[in-house]
């Protein structure tokens, strides 16, 4: 998706907590909130059609969004920026704080940022306020902790994103990223790029519009700042180095260390640009796979390289053929508009189908979740749409399913006689994630022992640094997880990277399946899957441990297995 749509979806974003921090109506709140999530996910580059054509973009808002693409901003926002110190709008992204609250803070107790709040709290400053109490004061506490650490990291998609940017910018001759990005790692502290090409590449580079800051240059790394705060390091290296230095900037430190004190023992030295034997003759460099052999391994891919025992599967020839995008033959887990999501029922399958998929499952949510208004009436109007659109697709098997809300005492929305309508039962947690740990730990089981539930979705329920995940007793969930036959979901999502992946090797360890969706919301969305293909690969998965790898058929007979 064109960074415009972001950009100008950010921008609305930001409009919006800034007009809620002044005390704006609270529908104009939520219509510029709708209308950026609209414009994030609309499937096309904003600059090249007309803003208004957007679903729940208004004359108002279109005026603004046209103005900010014209001069990277629009009069409004400015007028409120001027308003609204940020501190205090740093305040408001502390879960649990609320733009009402971050406002009286600052009125009323001078508090303007989030580290003035967390030296008021320990000072005792918010003792006896109203709403503060110690429950509260501690949840600030444990926030302002979770901000400081996610500032210095953020998740896969966002980098993934910046990568690809930084790569397209640039006339190099080869190019590619490295280090915890291309070991898809859920989170990244800075992104690694090796070249090859001339030494003038640098200056190209470092004159980019991305560039907020140039932090050191030289002709072989370039490292700078980006306007979104990200480092990135350019390296560029000799073609024929080209596989040791992928090879070197891609493992982890631990793997690394493993694969040099191979390559001592044999007598060699590894580094940077290339494998050498005792008299610096060169043993191998230009591809990672001679790297490899010549240690007497096989290639090792990218996201086992964490020194989680793939250098003795390695020696041994045993490492896993490990699930690929390309393996994927459906998705089971995405929604329409008839809960929240962006795009209509039509244009979702329709983008399904242009995937390539066998399956595709559309779990729009249960009535539970109150705020989308989701009825059984509704379900079976659209279960009646699907049956209709299913022959336009004929080699595409559509399946309604739906997402269950898991109260807090286990229970979902709908009784078993309802659940089976439906192909597809995906449970969630989305509320209460304060529970216990053994309170969490039972919910979690009850759903799996609900003969109704196949799948657990986005199982610690964390959105990276914004919620932390929950509490739980992951051995116990995965075991009666696997004694039920529930598959536990890697949501695809980047920002929720759900469930994690030493999660994911735990569950696998007890005989768990999976299912790799991309909990889309918009049509873009569906394109994440790569990222849950990443955790899974982490995970050391394989076509057998992933359920949507299946054929059609043996896909549908595990999902009515509780019904046999």
């Amino acid at each position: 998706m064109a960074r415009a749509n972001d950009e100008a979806a950010a921008a609305l974003q930001e409009y919006a907590e800034l007009f809620a921090l002044n005390g704006g109506d609270a529908f104009r709140v939520r219509s510029y909130q709708k209308a950026a999530k609209a414009i994030a996910g609309h499937p096309e580059d904003l600059r090249a059609i007309p803003v208004r054509q957007i679903p729940g973009v208004g004359e108002a808002i279109a005026k603004k969004v046209e103005e900010f693409l014209a001069r990277g901003s629009f009069r409004q926002l400015d007028d409120l920026r001027g308003k609204v110190p940020e501190g205090v709008r740093r305040l408001t992204r502390i879960p649990t704080l609320g733009p009402k609250k971050a406002l009286f803070l600052f009125q009323e107790l001078g508090i303007d940022s989030p580290d003035a709040l967390a030296e008021a709290i320990r000072a005792g400053r918010l003792t006896g306020v109203r709403g503060f109490g110690a429950k509260t004061e501690e949840n600030l506490l444990k926030g302002i902790e979770q901000m400081a650490q996610s500032g210095q990291r953020v998740h896969l998609g966002i980098a993934m994103d910046l990568a690809e940017q930084v790569i397209a910018s640039l006339p190099a001759g080869r190019i590619a990223y490295a280090g915890s990005l291309r070991r898809m790692r859920e989170t990244v502290g800075d992104i690694d790029i090796l070249a090859v090409g001339p030494v003038s590449l640098m200056e190209v580079f470092a004159s980019r519009p991305y560039v907020a800051e140039v932090i050191a240059r030289g002709e072989r790394k370039t490292s700078i700042r980006t306007d979104r705060g990200m480092q990135v390091d350019l390296r560029v290296v000799p073609a024929e180095s080209w596989g040791a230095a992928m090879v070197y900037f891609t493992g982890s430190k631990e793997h690394n260390v493993r694969i040099r004190e191979m390559a001592v023992k044999k007598g060699w030295k590894l580094s940077e640009y290339g494998l050498f034997d005792a008299e610096d003759r060169v043993i191998a460099a230009a591809t990672e796979e001679d790297i490899y052999h010549a240690l007497g391994m096989e290639w090792v891919p990218p996201p086992l390289r964490e020194d989680g025992g793939e250098v003795e599967a390695a020696l041994r020839g045993e490492l896993p053929r490990l699930v690929t995008l390309a393996d994927l033959k459906g998705d089971l887990h995405t929604h329409t508009n008839l809960t929240d999501g962006i795009a209509s029922l039509e244009d979702m399958v329709a983008a399904a189908a242009g995937r390539g998929y066998a399956y595709y499952a559309i779990t729009d949510h249960a009535p539970n979740l109150v705020m989308q208004r989701m009825t059984l009436e509704k379900a079976l109007e659209q279960r009646a749409q699907i049956a209709a659109l299913q022959t336009k697709y004929p080699n595409m098997r559509l399946l309604q399913g739906t997402e269950l809300n898991i109260a807090p005492d286990g229970s979902v929305d709908w009784p078993l006689d309802v659940l089976a309508g439906f192909d597809v039962r995906v449970a969630s947690v989305h509320s209460h994630f304060t529970q216990s740990r053994d309170e969490m730990t039972r919910r979690f089981i009850a759903a799996c022992e609900n003969p109704g539930v196949d799948i657990i979705g986005h199982p610690t329920t964390r959105k990276i640094g914004k919620r932390e995940p929950v509490d739980a007793d992951w051995d116990a969930v995965f075991r009666a997880a696997a004694r039920t036959g529930t598959a536990m979901e890697i949501d695809s999502y980047p920002d929720r990277a759900d469930l994690p992946s030493d999660l994911v090797r735990r569950a696998r360890h007890h005989g768990v399946k999976f299912s790799i969706d991309s909990d889309s919301h918009a049509i873009p969305h569906l394109a994440n899957q790569r990222f849950g293909i990443g955790l899974a690969q982490r995970a050391w998965l394989t076509t057998e441990d992933v359920i949507n790898t299946w054929p059609v058929d043996r896909l549908l007979t595990w999902l009515s297995k509780d019904s046999d």
